[in-house]
């Protein structure tokens, strides 16, 4: 059997499987009632397991509302990580007067997903018609989907992704070298490439620097990619001061951020990333690229952003020379950005103030 041939026949399991999914929705699900009863689509999985993106804040969600796949009367969405075909699912529970709430983040366009990215937002454009309520994880997330989805026709607001600043907290301070830190995972190479480049020139003025890369490498085969990372340290003349941590769970992050002394983080037009309020939670200021969500992460008190030209077609890495610049002057008034950086994360990101939204929501819907 072919390479295609497997992938229209893995395609072709995951849409029966999609189907059976929404066949048990029509059965199991509930009209809206006093008390809410939520199904997340997917199966949650516990703190202890190594996860990124969407699913993280849906393991804060479950434990306020756990995932209750029958009877349920909400259905909660993250389109991120929807399960397959996601639109039926939502279909099917509303059809049997079940309330359905999706929580918008990135969308799919040229520059950085190539060909093919309309039929990644094709389940999205079909979510945002049926939902009874939208949560966009920034502004920037909303504009987006306006642009490449169309704007939701149903009740809708910003809520950004939260972080539990009782957990994530600034640790005590520790003498060693400027360390940077890469957090997340590491799907792209100029993300890469652009943190190691960083490093050398912020090196001139700081000559231990250190940089740890979390995650996996994942922009090609894992092979492949930590022998082209080998290749991009040689050239920058830091192989002995570049460290991979690997990946990491949520309850071994606060341990991470513990590592560094600030977050470089270089990817263009970046949703609304947990990582990042994770180090502002720990007390981590911020330098990045001035797209996407960020600005509206950090604002000016947190750290420094480095404009990067406006693009949908391309992705735009940050300057260099401008980036370490930005990294030696947030390092020189670390403990001022640092401090704003953890006030900012509780007054406007704590996951009690989130969770509370959402109850506030479901209560609204299901009464």
């Amino acid at each position: 059997m072919t390479t295609r041939m497997l992938r229209t026949a893995g395609r072709s399991v995951r849409a029966a499987r999609g189907a059976a999914r929404a066949l048990a929705a029509l059965a199991n699900a509930a009209p809206a009632a006093a008390e809410v009863r939520v199904w997340y689509g997917i199966d949650v999985p516990p703190l202890d397991r190594i996860e990124h993106g969407g699913i993280v804040k849906l393991q804060a969600l479950a434990a306020a509302f756990p995932s209750t796949a029958r009877g349920f009367n909400l259905l909660y969405l993250v389109s991120s990580r929807l399960p397959d075909t996601a639109p039926l699912l939502a279909r099917a529970a509303k059809a049997r007067g079940a309330r359905v709430v999706v929580n918008q983040n990135g969308v799919a366009y040229a520059g950085w997903h190539g060909p093919g990215w309309e039929a990644v937002n094709a389940p999205m454009t079909a979510l945002l018609e049926t939902a009874d309520h939208v949560l966009y994880q920034s502004r920037f997330c909303k504009d987006a989907a306006d642009r490449f989805l169309g704007s939701a026709g149903s009740p809708n607001e910003v809520l950004y992704n939260p972080v539990d600043t009782a957990r994530f907290t600034p640790a005590s301070a520790a003498k060693r070298p400027l360390t940077l830190l890469l957090g997340g995972t590491q799907d792209f190479r100029y993300r890469v490439e652009s943190a190691v480049q960083v490093l050398a020139l912020v090196s001139r003025e700081h000559r231990d620097a250190r940089l740890l890369i979390s995650g996996r490498l994942r922009w090609t085969a894992a092979h492949e990619a930590e022998r082209d990372l080998g290749d991009m340290v040689e050239r920058a003349a830091v192989a002995d001061r570049v460290d991979l941590t690997g990946p990491y769970t949520q309850a071994d992050a606060p341990g991470l951020f513990a590592r560094a002394d600030l977050l470089i983080h270089t990817k263009y037009k970046d949703p609304c990333p947990t990582v990042v309020l994770e180090a502002m939670a720990c007390g981590l200021p911020v330098a990045y690229s001035a797209s996407g969500g960020m600005p509206e992460l950090v604002g000016d008190e947190a750290g420094i952003g480095v404009p990067v030209a406006d693009s949908w077609t391309t992705d735009q890495p940050p300057d260099p020379s401008a980036m370490a610049a930005a990294v030696c002057e947030t390092y020189a008034r670390r403990r001022d950005f640092g401090d704003a950086a953890r006030q900012r994360a509780v007054e406007r990101f704590d996951v009690r103030r989130w969770i509370a939204r959402h109850r506030e929501v479901f209560a609204s819907l299901c009464h």
